[in-house]
């Protein structure tokens, strides 16, 4: 009868022990990916072999600011993205800032929204002029393959680079993916990108969620743009 109580007993804590270090293995996992991405979105790259997860933490620490700026367009100091509080997660977002040789090279910030089967989650990046886009990075979703699941491709994503989210007066205009090829002669076509055949929901709810996510960067993005200018 002991004896089958402290087999039950250590069964029961190495189950537990496992049980923990699979769940931190899996944080860690998640963890390297995020960062993965929001490296992809500020336009670095694997060169000839994958990255381990140690190369990609190495150069994430070592390349990339991370920042809490509030919906004022402040930043918010001694604060990481990991620690808003829960209850300051419509005032306070998260800021990545990709610096080179000492100067800042670009912004990436968090985007998510509903597509038309999922919830979309991704990065999209800005060039160091707070208007121009660097990349955009999609790293999660269950939209339909071929269809609007097309939008993580790079035939897609790579459409959004050199666009512009602001229009000639300087006001948030985002980047909207349209129904058919971009005409390279309309004004708008700063602001467009080619749509995907077949995906209008899925677009659709891109377009919208990538400017609502804008919006809450905007004071920030022009406070950039303001201090370029001089």
């Amino acid at each position: 009868m002991i004896f089958t109580s402290i087999t039950t007993i250590i069964l029961g804590f190495l189950l537990s022990f496992v049980s923990t270090s699979l769940k931190d293995t899996q944080q860690i996992n998640e963890d390297i990916d995020i960062m993965k991405n929001i490296l992809y979105s500020l336009e670095f790259s694997e060169k000839d072999e994958p990255w381990t997860g140690e190369e990609v933490k190495r150069l994430f620490d070592s390349s990339i600011i991370q920042k809490v700026v509030s919906i004022d367009g402040g930043v918010i100091d001694n604060l990481l993205p990991s620690e808003i509080p829960s209850d300051k997660m419509e005032t306070q977002f998260p800021l990545y800032i990709k610096v080179v040789h000492n100067s800042i090279d670009g912004y990436a910030i968090p985007i998510s929204g509903k597509g038309l089967w999922s919830t979309l989650y991704g990065y999209f990046a800005l060039e160091n002029d707070g208007s121009t886009v660097k990349g955009i990075r999609f790293y999660k979703h269950k939209e339909t393959p071929g269809l609007g699941g097309e939008v993580d491709k790079d035939w897609f994503t790579n459409n959004y680079v050199g666009k512009k989210i602001i229009d000639k007066n300087g006001g948030l205009v985002s980047i909207q993916s349209i129904k058919g090829q971009v005409d390279s002669l309309s004004p708008d076509a700063y602001h467009q990108v080619d749509g995907i055949s077949g995906a209008t929901m899925t677009t659709k709810g891109l377009n919208e969620f990538l400017m609502n996510d804008l919006i809450k960067y905007d004071s920030f993005f022009q406070k950039v743009r303001a201090e370029l200018k001089g």
